[in-house]
């Protein structure tokens, strides 16, 4: 590398300045050559100078210093960096009889700072070039183990039940297996050969049945695995003594078959094609389209072309089947697995006796309630699971196959009905419930009309999350433990009584009323304690991932939700305790007083209704209960399980502690979500429309000092009601027994829940059963047919005081009652579009019954 530069007299100096401007000097024509492999100049004649004698610069006598790359570049490199003088003293003329030598001297420091930062360019850019190519490889990795989770699943339950199988056989004897798998692993085998041989059947039939088309889709082993897991899944999350109404099971496991096939059908025809490239082509050779086909599942294959991919599977997708074909299937699926499903004896039963063995499921008509606490009106065909089989379900409940897990890569970008979220999965941007009119609604309408809706379901997709160890230990630690703290289900059963000996019918009925609650407290518990298992198992497969996604998609009002059912940011305190965002930010002044504000919020207990002051005032004074919190969550004096949500209480108080920790608390990272919700946001929707002003500060559209709580102030007016009752003649009054024996339990908790789903149309009979289990859980009232009584009276003063506070909200609720009727006497749904142009259509219709053939 070699530079040049002209030097002239400067007679200020008294020597020779190193010119910037690059001109040529009148007399002497030099150059001076820099040296990259030496870092220092040399100075070289011309060869048309004039002159015979160059000239010979000496080493200056002390190093120039040469200031840092950043540094230089902020200076003004002309006036100051260039600015290089080489007194005359250090200069002196060689005779011809003295070699010529080249003599060095230091670099000028701009010669310097532009090498370097030069240098500092390329490996800069260097460093973004390997940098995005280590993100490339992740991402790529991340989304082929996310293209196996949604594609292989199945396959490799199959393969699992396939290999336990053959250990069975060879051993002679059942592998030591969680419960959940020994019950699958005996349903295996005869369900698959009980699927192979009804596919048989339906193809050498001369009259097909209505599920004939269908059900040779999937390999017969694949299809039993999906009818085992599908069904023991709503036996799990239901809560109705272990019954599943036929249909909703049919149309679940239908579904699940439809998804099944559409993957397994693209998977079979890539490897279909693969044979045929490896093979022998055909005389006529590939068409030019099955050559275009072939390309892309090579892409597919590699991993690298996933638009393309999505392209051929959009190409190639079957038509949906419908909610009829769905469930015509899965009730055959469902007759199959009641026909060959039996319960193994358990191992206690003596050898010498017969076997106990009992079919797992059973088809029975039960009466089932159109809404809980209304008179049995209509009986329901329902699945019956063996009592057997729940023994010990909730226990194993994490051996359960989970298909829809949060996305290890970002979801899809949603561009249509169904074109967007999971990368295979059949994913659709509303949740319509088989509702024919809303799907048309949404097929119909413009990509660029729900363009705002669009991005606001990619935004929520893309937020990364992941899981919060420290949090989850503690959960894994007290649930071993048996739960029953921090708002986790007690493992155990309440004990039910034995038969009373006594004969006399009171004590009798009271018998039958203890057992009839033991059963129902320990149906909620499996219940529960499944749903637990649920929501940890998926926390413990995401627990060591740097971090996931949920896709989500929209309620038919609009209301985002992940699309994830069991572990999401939306669920419980034991969902919201265990996540948190994946990409941390420092708290910073704001962020730490916000931090503060929302521990003191998850404390609750009114306290979250004090001033923001109030509440840091709050936190500092308990500084020493929150640093025990987070150090010796279980062992310590476990304040945070004061809390209302107790394990996103942990979460904040171990965030906290961390930062008041630090030298410098500001610059601490934080990954935690501080909540900010709305105050019973349905009547502040209606406040609003009402333009009432008192309304809308009861329910904070207002500035105030402090929050307004519209549920104290509801609970206020009902006590105030009741105290007026209870002090009435019980011969004249009815409710004044009532009265007083509630007046003194009325708070907030107890009308919460009534006056938040007040908006949405909550009626006298689910009023009261809100009420009457949040007075179960003081405990207070044992007797039931008064429990029964008090929470009717209860539920029908907290609506009167509800329409006393909001009336201008209930006129306005009348209203748009009164035009839906105008609206239904024309046969036609409600219907409106949003805003942001999202088209909604209610799909409350009157329902009639038609009773049908579904294995026909």
């Amino acid at each position: 590398m070699a530079s040049t530069a002209s030097f002239s007299p400067s007679p200020q100096a008294q020597g020779y300045t190193c010119s910037s401007r690059w001109s040529k000097p009148p007399k002497l024509n030099h150059k001076f050559l820099f040296s990259s492999t030496s870092n220092s100049l040399f100075f070289k004649p011309s060869h048309s100078s004039s002159t015979h004698f160059p000239l010979s610069l000496k080493p200056p006598p002390e190093p120039v210093h040469i200031p840092p790359l950043r540094d230089s570049i902020q200076d003004n490199i002309v006036e100051n960096s260039m600015n290089f003088q080489i007194p005359m003293s250090e200069f002196h003329l060689i005779t011809p009889q003295e070699s010529g030598p080249r003599i060095f001297i230091q670099d000028p420091p701009w010669i310097a700072s532009l090498f370097l930062k030069g240098i500092y360019k390329r490996a800069n850019q260097e460093l973004k070039l390997e940098s995005k190519e280590i993100e490339r490889r992740n991402y790529n990795l991340l989304r082929r183990r996310q293209i196996k989770a949604e594609t292989e699943a199945w396959e490799r339950m199959v393969d699992e039940y396939k290999d336990l199988e053959k250990v069975m056989r060879e051993k002679k004897l059942a592998p030591n297996l969680p419960y959940v798998k020994a019950l699958f692993l005996g349903w295996f085998e005869p369900l698959r050969e009980a699927i192979a041989r009804e596919q048989k059947t339906q193809q050498t039939k001369k009259h097909k049945a209505a599920f004939a088309p269908h059900i040779d889709l999937l390999p017969a082993d694949k299809m039993a695995l999906i009818v085992m897991h599908k069904m023991m899944g709503l036996v799990m999350v239901g809560n109705q003594d272990g019954c599943v109404q036929v249909v909703q099971a049919a149309v679940h496991i239908g579904m699940a078959i439809e998804q099944e096939v559409r993957i397994h059908s693209f998977l079979e025809k890539t490897k279909n094609l693969q044979k045929k490239k490896t093979g022998v082509a055909d005389e006529d050779g590939l068409s030019k389209e099955k050559e275009i086909l072939r390309k892309r599942v090579n892409g597919l294959i590699r991993r690298k072309r996933l638009n393309e991919v999505q392209k051929l599977l959009i190409k190639e997708e079957m038509k949906p089947w419908g909610r009829d074909k769905q469930a015509k299937l899965g009730s055959r699926l469902i007759e199959l697995l009641t026909e060959t499903a039996y319960v193994q004896p358990p191992l206690s039963q003596l050898a010498d006796s017969p076997p106990d063995v009992r079919p797992a499921f059973r088809h029975r008509f039960k009466a089932v309630a159109k809404s809980p606490g209304q008179k049995i009106v209509k009986n329901y065909g329902v699945i019956e699971c063996d009592p057997l089989v729940l023994t010990g379900l909730d226990k194993t409940a994490k051996h359960m196959l989970i298909p829809y897990v949060p996305m290890l890569v970002p979801p899809k970008r949603w561009k249509g009905y169904d074109k967007g979220g999971h990368l295979f999965l059949p994913s659709y941007v509303m949740r319509t419930h088989g509702s024919r009119k809303q799907v048309d609604a949404m097929r119909n309408i413009s990509r660029n009309q729900m363009q705002k809706v669009f991005e606001a379901l990619d935004m929520l997709g893309s937020t990364k999350w992941r899981v919060n160890k420290k949090v989850l230990s503690v959960v894994e630690s007290i649930w071993a433990r048996g739960g029953n703290i921090a708002g986790l289900v007690n493992r155990e059963d309440v004990p039910v009584p034995d038969k009373s000996p006594s004969e006399d019918l009171k004590e009798i009925q009271e018998w039958k009323w203890s057992v009839r609650k033991a059963k129902k407290i320990n149906q909620e518990r499996h219940s529960l304690r499944c749903d637990t298992e649920l929501k940890l198992s998926v926390a413990r497969k995401m627990k060591d991932e740097e971090g996931f996604y949920y896709p989500h998609n929209l309620d038919f009002r609009g209301r985002a939700y992940p699309m994830h059912p069991h572990l999401n940011h939306l669920s419980s305190d034991l969902c919201r305790g265990v996540l948190e965002f994946a990409e941390g930010r420092p708290l910073g002044k704001s962020g730490l007083r916000w931090l503060k504000i929302h521990l003191a919020n998850l404390y609750a207990g009114g306290v979250e209704k004090l001033s923001y002051e109030g509440r840091l005032a709050f936190v500092d004074n308990h500084i020493d209960d929150i640093f025990d919190s987070a150090t010796n969550p279980v062992n310590g004096n476990r304040w945070w399980l004061t809390a209302e949500d107790p394990l996103q209480c942990l979460a904040a108080c171990i965030n906290l502690s961390e930062a008041l920790n630090s030298p410098s608390p500001h610059t601490v990272i934080s990954h935690l979500p501080i909540h900010q919700d709305g105050s019973c946001n349905g009547l502040q929707h209606y406040a609003a429309l009402g333009r009432d002003s008192l309304e809308a500060a009861a329910v904070n559209l207002v500035d105030g000092d402090k929050p307004a709580d519209v549920y104290s102030e509801i609970a206020a007016r009902v006590h105030e009601i009741m105290k007026r009752d209870s002090n009435k003649d019980p011969t004249t009054s009815p409710n004044a027994l009532l009265a007083r024996i509630l007046v003194n339990q009325i708070d907030r908790k107890l009308v919460k829940q009534t006056v938040m789903t007040s908006v949405y149309g909550v009626t006298y009979v689910g009023a009261r059963e809100q009420i009457k289990r949040r007075l179960e859980e003081k405990g207070l009232i044992t007797d039931d047919r008064l429990l029964f009584t008090a929470a009717c009276y209860a539920a029908k003063v907290t609506l009167a005081a509800l329409g006393e506070i909001f009336q201008a909200a209930r006129g306005i609720m009348s209203w748009l009652g009164d035009c839906a009727k105008v609206i239904a006497s024309e046969n036609q749904p409600v219907r409106w579009t949003t805003p942001l142009g999202l088209p909604v259509v209610q799909p409350y219709c009157k329902s009639e019954r038609h009773l049908v053939s579904l294995t026909a």
